[in-house]
């Protein structure tokens, strides 16, 4: 099935070219695919042809058709589960670092989701599509830790509320470059997609949405601190982001933090430690910890000798 999209130009958007802003405004979409969707015919400006490189002018019309992409059959796969608690509701899991949480280019076998289809068989929501069945939230490859996954539409459907109203219990733990002057604080900027480069986000006023991180020092170290970091909202990449703005980019972080990073470790160390929500039949409140994985302990001991 065609999708189909329109957007008009505001006088912020004036002289901004018609790919970046349509890839700043589609969340799926690159400059590159808008380019390829331009070359198809796929998009009109004003009811006509356009080019690529047009500059909008205030009041432009952007009409957009995205072919349905060509689906992908997601199979359940038998892969260990570290599973922290499970009823017929909800199933929360320690996910370890490395692994993706749900199917998407470049990884459509290994992941949660295929775990998840063999362990449940049916047994999880369909509200997010054949692709992420089950999946509530998520947090990145290269973060480890607990998540929270809905076995049918009601659990998912009230587990989505609570995020939406920020009143699930998101603690998460971090090394981070830099020592703090204060023991704790909060960053409260907003977040969207960079202007520079469309693949990372960035604190931004142009197409971005209200951010808060809480934090305080658990372990101060030579030259980087031990920090827990409270989620209020729960934006894409939010404590890199935030953590990287105020000064204090995450240990292993090579998107947001230093292009050199010692102990050739794989990615950000950042583990989600804490999650607490209210069950969606008992409305009972139920928090679970994920102890810090192996690697993580291990880098601390060498970093406290």
């Amino acid at each position: 099935m065609m999708e189909y999209f329109t957007f008009a130009a505001e006088k912020e958007d004036v002289g901004t070219r018609l790919d970046v802003f349509l890839a700043e405004n589609m969340e799926d979409l690159s400059r590159s695919a808008v380019q390829k969707l331009v070359e198809g015919g796929h998009i009109q400006l004003n009811g006509g042809s356009v080019k690529s490189n047009y500059k909008l002018r205030e009041k432009d019309v952007i009409d957009v058709e995205v072919p349905e992409a060509k689906e992908i059959e997601i199979l359940p796969e038998d892969i260990p589960l570290d599973i922290l608690y499970e009823d017929a509701d909800v199933i929360v899991v320690n996910k370890p670092q490395g692994m993706v949480v749900h199917p998407a280019p470049g990884h459509y076998t290994g992941t949660l989701v295929n775990a998840l289809m063999y362990h449940c068989g049916s047994e999880l929501s369909g509200i997010n599509g054949e692709k992420r069945p089950g999946i509530v939230h998520r947090i990145d490859r290269d973060t480890s830790g607990v998540l929270m996954v809905a076995k049918n539409n009601a659990a998912h459907q009230a587990l989505a509320a609570q995020l939406a109203e920020h009143s699930i219990t998101r603690k998460y733990n971090a090394i981070v470059f830099n020592g703090f002057k204060e023991d704790e604080g909060t960053v409260d900027q907003p977040i969207g997609r960079n202007p520079q480069d469309r693949k990372k986000m960035a604190v931004t006023q142009k197409h971005s949405r209200h951010a808060v991180t809480h934090y305080r020092v658990l372990q101060r170290m030579a030259h980087f601190t031990l920090i827990e970091a409270q989620l209020e909202t729960g934006r894409t990449h939010q404590i890199r982001v935030h953590m990287t703005y105020i000064g204090h980019p995450l240990l292993g972080d090579l998107v947001y933090g230093p292009k050199k990073q010692p102990f050739a470790l794989q990615g950000q160390v950042l583990h989600a430690r804490v999650l607490g929500f209210v069950h969606p039949t008992t409305g009972e409140y139920m928090e679970f910890e994920a102890p810090l994985p192996e690697y993580f302990q291990k880098l601390m001991e060498r970093l406290e000798g």
